[in-house]
């Protein structure tokens, strides 16, 4: 096995796994926006997908309650959880296609029929990796854009407190961006697999006999 290759293969399973990581810690984040207010600073509201939580630093008190029906939420909370669970559905399904695709795994006894299943199996992997990734990336690029709109509507007064981003949509980002170059070296590393499986045309020459061939014929009869 190409030692290139199976550095692809580790690399992206790696960061499958990281990614993955990442987004389970996205989706249950109470931080996705924040409110802090000037009249209290030392207040903050965090609101996340499941959850609304306002911290209070003077007395190191953290207090967050889930909210009490779904039908209540905003219309982009209710997005980012839908496609926040199929990223995590998705990218756990990738990680598990694509680790028994790595070199470094055993399976069938047939080295042909093991080589050609294992690269199905990491393609399927990587191509879902990469579903993941836009998926992942949709719901926190929107929630951020429509916070962007809120903060600069000039129909608000000033005085009105404006919603801010939130720890997580940087760790969504993080993890959207990981699973694409997690999905990318995995299928990088299935198309160098098919260059090295092509099979090598050897030219075959057409040989002629010499002039002596008839000579050397008769001297041994």
């Amino acid at each position: 096995m190409d030692s290139s290759n199976g550095t692809l293969e580790l690399l992206g399973v790696g960061l499958a796994i990281v990614a993955w990581i990442c987004s389970l810690t996205t989706i249950l984040m109470p931080s996705w926006i924040t409110l802090s207010t000037d009249l209290l600073p030392t207040e903050e509201t965090n609101m996340g997908l499941w959850v609304t939580c306002v911290s209070q630093e003077a007395m190191d008190r953290l207090e967050c309650r889930p909210y009490d029906s779904m039908f209540d939420l905003p219309p982009d909370i209710i997005l980012a959880r839908i496609l926040m669970s199929l990223v995590l559905g998705v990218g756990l399904l990738g990680v598990l296609l694509a680790i028994p695709g790595i070199r470094l795994v055993n399976g069938c006894h047939n080295p042909l029929d093991d080589f050609r299943c294992k690269r199905a199996l990491k393609a399927i992997g990587g191509a879902l990796c990469l579903v993941s990734g836009i998926l992942g990336l949709i719901p926190v690029s929107y929630v951020a854009h429509l916070t962007l709109v809120r903060f600069f509507d000039e129909t608000v007064p000033q005085i009105v407190p404006r919603w801010e981003f939130g720890y997580a949509l940087f760790c969504g980002w993080i993890a959207g961006i990981l699973h694409l170059v997690a999905g990318s070296l995995l299928l990088i590393s299935c198309l160098h697999l098919q260059k090295l499986d092509r099979p090598v045309h050897i030219p075959l020459g057409i040989v002629t006999p010499g002039p002596n061939f008839e000579r050397t014929r008769t001297e041994y009869v």
